[in-house]
């Protein structure tokens, strides 16, 4: 049995995905496939590393040295052809925590700040929740595909004075995989209205044939100097609660008012030590583990696509070139934005995403996140469907 395939039951964990339902109002006996978090164990060598450190038994201050900026440089340089200096990283618990940190310490409050919806919901809370002013560029959706609306795009920076724009790349949830010519396109823009732009590029590893990512800062000279680069390795090898993430800011002025940011607007100074631990490991050991996993994940979306062109063909697949979530277009369903939520819960007795949390005219989408045992995700599509017949019936 392909390791994958195991069911791991995450009930009493704490698990936020399974034993939350009942206090964020969903029924106790709902199927979870919305935070993307995956329902498989971390790669072995990870495991071991974190056995190790835990059998220490100490759990002092701790920092790390250059090997730990070696193995990301590395992973970066083999898969990615860029390679980042280790002067540039800043280590955070996470990447929602870096872009505030970067939104306090790059900009001032009433200060215009732009993103592209329907994106990953935190986008904009940080920059309300940070007194500026949210500008929105909307994806275009046509024929299955979104695309940006450059004039649209360049117009909004030049009417708002924008002074940040945070990037999606690899785009959650739509889930494109944006292409030099495209990246070109918004750094000549940035460029030339002297916009930073904070690229989160958290789901980078999982790209799909045909669509290789790109690290932003590795368009041009000019936008290294006014970007900031955001990874993890928590959503590569499901250690989000480990809270590790590294940033790379080459421009040593932005680099400097990002830490001052984060020590004065917060205290906070070292990582988790479990975190380092897992991180290094991940990076250093975790490549076969992730080709496999990336094989699975394929073979996932295979079969999603098929179950859907086959058996609920009123659902559309947005076709992704990136990212493990899926996004899904309920529009020929018939329903209103309030029914198909009720639907999708209480008829399908499902816990997905509904897209009207990433952007305005979004409530016939719904986000699924894909990182399950083939079982539960057979499961899942079978109860979307048995909820779609009864519509039908």
């Amino acid at each position: 049995m392909n390791k994958f395939d195991e069911i791991i039951d995450r009930h009493n964990t704490n698990s936020e995905k399974y034993d939350f339902t009942v206090e964020r109002g969903k029924p106790a006996d709902i199927l979870p496939l919305w935070v993307a978090d995956m329902d498989f164990r971390a790669p072995e060598e990870v495991l071991d590393a974190l056995h190790q450190a835990v059998s220490h038994g100490i759990f002092g201050y701790s920092e790390v040295k250059s090997d730990y900026y070696e193995v990301i440089a590395n992973w970066f340089t083999r898969f990615f052809q860029w390679t980042p200096k280790e002067e540039w990283l800043i280590k955070t618990p996470g990447v929602v925590f870096a872009i505030n940190a970067a939104i306090r310490g790059l900009t001032k409050e009433n200060d215009a700040i732009l993103i592209q919806t329907p994106v990953y919901y935190p986008f904009g809370n940080s920059v309300i929740q940070n007194n500026r002013k949210l500008v929105k560029n909307e994806l275009v959706y046509q024929n299955g595909h979104y695309e940006i609306d450059f004039t649209d795009f360049e117009k909004k920076i030049a009417d708002n004075q924008v002074k940040m724009f945070i990037l999606c790349s690899p785009h959650n949830p739509v889930g494109r995989v944006w292409t030099k010519e495209e990246l070109g396109k918004i750094a000549e823009i940035c460029t030339r209205y002297q916009v930073l732009v904070v690229s989160d590029e958290i789901h980078c590893d999982f790209t799909y044939e045909g669509h290789p990512h790109t690290v932003f800062a590795d368009i041009s000279k000019e936008m290294e100097e006014q970007c900031v680069i955001c990874t993890a390795p928590s959503k590569t090898f499901n250690l989000a609660g480990l809270q590790t993430s590294n940033i790379f800011i080459p421009n040593a002025e932005l680099r400097e008012k990002v830490k001052e940011a984060i020590i004065c607007g917060t205290g906070y100074a070292e990582i988790n030590i479990l975190g380092l631990v897992a991180c290094k490991a991940a990076y250093e050991k975790g490549d076969r583990w992730l080709g496999e996993l990336k094989e699975y994940l394929r073979e996932n979306l295979d079969y999603v696509r098929d179950f859907l062109a086959t058996r609920i063909p009123q659902i559309h697949l947005v076709e992704p070139e990136g990212t493990y979530l899926i996004w899904l277009d309920c529009s020929a369903l018939g329903l209103t934005d309030a029914e198909l939520e009720d639907f999708i819960v209480n008829k399908a007795k499902l816990w997905l995403d509904g897209g009207n949390m990433f952007g305005e005219h979004c409530g016939q989408f719904e986000r699924v996140n894909m990182t399950c045992p083939r079982s539960v995700l057979q499961k899942a599509l079978e109860q979307l469907e048995a909820a779609v017949t009864g519509i039908k019936g």
